[in-house]
Order: structure tokens, then sequence, then C-alpha cells
């Protein structure tokens, strides 16, 4: 699956560069030994707190899975990673939300401080607030790290999410020009398509049925009185 995850993250780049790009431009300049390590620390910065959200949601995960509810909760991801795939543009619109005004307040605040900064970390710093702005691509990919029901994996999984972000938007700040809009959008077609193929992977995951690297078959461990439902990877 984690293949997915860096194409997901490449596809995802296209569409999110109308938000991160701006910001991406202002990071480091335009000249300067440290022209193309600054942008490189940026986007390290982003995909480390994309692998600690992926730490969290796949400690959520593992929690649901100890509940006995393994089948379910990868079904359940898989359907909503399919729902997610054809609407993550309107995703982006919790933007706007009320609730969360306060905390978007706070990272573009964040954002704006690091980047007038002239410290040697304050690169690596705006990378590592922008990775908790909103976006519908970086919530698919952390249901997708829920589903895979294990810390490390999650937090592997949305590593790989960051890096697959990287080629686009690290083009864009060394050139300093976006792709032409007719561009992108034909590149993000394809994002749906990616989309329902890993939901259908996730819910043939969790029917558990016994197809090596497609669907493993579901051990039984007991536990005092609980059984514990655990996927089996041959």
């Amino acid at each position: 699956m984690l293949w997915t995850a860096f194409l997901l993250g490449f596809l995802g780049s296209f569409h999110c560069v109308g938000m991160c790009g701006p910001i991406a431009l202002a990071v480091g300049g335009r000249s300067g030994n440290r022209f193309l390590f600054n942008k490189v620390i940026y986007n390290l910065g982003r995909s480390l707190t994309y692998a600690m959200l992926g730490l969290v949601v796949g400690g959520l995960g593992f929690s649901l899975s100890l509940a006995g509810i393994q089948q379910g909760v990868s079904v359940a991801m898989g359907l909503m990673v399919a729902l997610l795939s054809i609407s993550y543009k309107k995703a982006d619109q919790l933007l706007a939300i009320p609730a969360l005004s306060g905390a978007v307040s706070w990272i573009k605040s964040k954002l704006n401080h690091y980047l007038k900064s002239g410290s040697k970390m304050a690169f690596f710093s705006t990378g590592l607030v922008n990775g908790l702005l909103p976006c519908g691509m970086v919530y698919m990919a952390l249901v997708v790290a829920m589903g895979m029901q294990s810390p490390w994996l999650g937090a592997c999984y949305m590593l790989f999410f960051g890096l697959g972000t990287i080629p686009m938007l690290l083009g864009l700040m060394v050139s300093g020009s976006f792709l032409p809009a007719i561009r992108r959008q034909q590149i993000q077609k394809a994002i749906p398509y990616l989309g329902l193929i890993i939901g259908i992977l996730m819910v043939f995951r969790g029917l558990g049925l016994g197809i090596p690297g497609l669907s493993p078959e579901l051990a039984v461990f007991d536990y005092g009185n609980q059984q514990v439902e655990i996927t089996v990877c041959h």
C-alpha cells in the first residue's frame, strides 16, 4: 500500500499547489548558497508533520482493531476513501468553517512569522506548520493511514505521501512558475480513480478472504475474555 501513498501525494500536489504554492514560492528567496537547501528542508518539515499525524491516526486505528472491529474499520475506511476521492475538493472548504477559523488563523500567523524570520530553522519550521493546513488530499491519506491499523505503518504511509508531494512543489520552488492550470486539471482527473482503487483495496483487505497481499486472512487471538482479530500477512 505504500506505493499508493507516494502516488496519492504526487497527484495530490497538482491540486494542493493552489494553496501551498504561494507559501512554497516564498520559501528561501531566489538566490544565495542556501537556495536549494532551504526548499528541501521546508518540504522535509511538511513530510515530518504528515508522518506524525499518521502516527496518531494509525494508533487510533490500532486501538479500534484491539476492540475486535478490525474488519469493520478497514471496510469503513475504504468506503470513506472512495467517497473522499470523489469530493476531495469540497473537503478543502473546511478552511471556511467557523469552528476551525481560530486554528487556521494561528497556522497562518505562524507561517507568516517563520517566513519573515531569517533563522536557519525557519524554513524547516515553516514546513512543519504548513503540514497542519486543512487539505482534502491530506484527509484522504489520513483515512488510509488509520485503516493501516498500526502507528508505524500509519506514519510510514503519511511520510511517503509527503515525499510524493515534493517533486511538484520543489519544481515550482526552483522554477518560480506554476504549471498551467489546464495541465494541472488534466492530471487531477486521475485522483478519483486512484482513490477508488485504494478504497477497494482497503475493503478487500478488511474482508479477510485469505488472498496473500490483497486480502490476508484474519487470525483470532484470545486475550482473556476478549478475542481480537489481527491481519496475518504472509
